[in-house]
């Protein structure tokens, strides 16, 4: 009966990180389309602004930003081309490897990323807090 229990927690629990998950996505997405992004969008910028190129060269290469965003690999091939589209990234060609790409912010995606940050750290703020109260 006790083990029961503990695994009925154990459920409730998951559940609960996936419910805040998915409010937390949801408050993300609504406070972020009006710049014109998405959380997945942000958190591209946010990880390529955390270690840009000391030449404000292309930082990451494609693989290491898929290891970091939960994005599938296709997936992320699409935002990058979007992001690239819009002027927010930019892609070259490793030069230690030829068969891999690198990927930098630009110069305006630096100013929207410094712009949207607070708007998306707020939201963080709220919703973290909000599920601490619970």
């Amino acid at each position: 009966m006790a083990a029961k229990k503990a695994e009925q927690e154990l459920v409730n629990q998951w559940r609960d990180i996936l419910a805040l998950h998915a409010r937390t996505q949801c408050e993300l997405d609504r406070a972020l389309h009006g710049h014109g992004l998405c959380a997945s969008d942000f958190e591209v910028l946010d990880l390529l602004s955390e270690d840009s190129a000391a030449d404000g060269g292309c930082a990451y290469r494609v693989q290491e930003i898929a290891d970091r965003i939960h994005l599938s690999q296709s997936a992320l091939s699409r935002l990058i081309a979007r992001l690239e589209k819009d002027g927010l990234l930019q892609r070259a060609m490793c030069p230690e490897d030829r068969r891999g790409v690198r990927v930098g912010l630009t110069e305006k995606g630096r100013a929207l990323h410094g712009e949207v940050r607070p708007v998306q750290r707020a939201v963080l703020t709220r919703m973290l807090a909000d599920s601490a109260d619970r």
